[in-house]
């Protein structure tokens, strides 16, 4: 973990990730993980990489380097087998960030959307 990193991400995230698709369509997710974070809301609208307009409603701040679209994230800790059930939000973008002052690991923010 990088000293900035160390300092700023003090929170507790839950992921959930997105595996496959069950028999009739339905996403199927791994076991949550928690992820050390720094979260904000900004509700406002934004584009991803490939052009697809959303409206963000969380970014969350870590060195946690495996999330993508469709997962979903929750903050806070949760145990729940179900992101819906637990009230987390769906990934809609990443964005990868260099580790400035270490060069130890990068930084991402995931963002939710509504």
């Amino acid at each position: 973990m990088s000293a900035a990193a160390n300092w700023s991400y003090t929170a507790t995230a839950t992921l959930w990730k997105k595996l496959d698709e069950d028999e009739y369509g339905k996403p199927t997710y791994a076991t949550p993980i928690q992820i050390l974070c720094d979260y904000g809301g900004d509700i406002k609208a934004s584009k991803s990489d490939v052009g697809i307009e959303f409206v963000v409603k969380d970014t969350i701040w870590t060195e946690y380097a495996l999330a993508e679209m469709g997962d979903f994230v929750l903050i806070g800790v949760s145990l729940s087998a179900d992101p819906l059930a637990a009230g987390a939000d769906e990934v809609r973008h990443v964005i990868r960030y260099a580790d400035t002052f270490d060069r130890v690991a990068e930084d991402f923010a995931i963002l939710t959307g509504v």
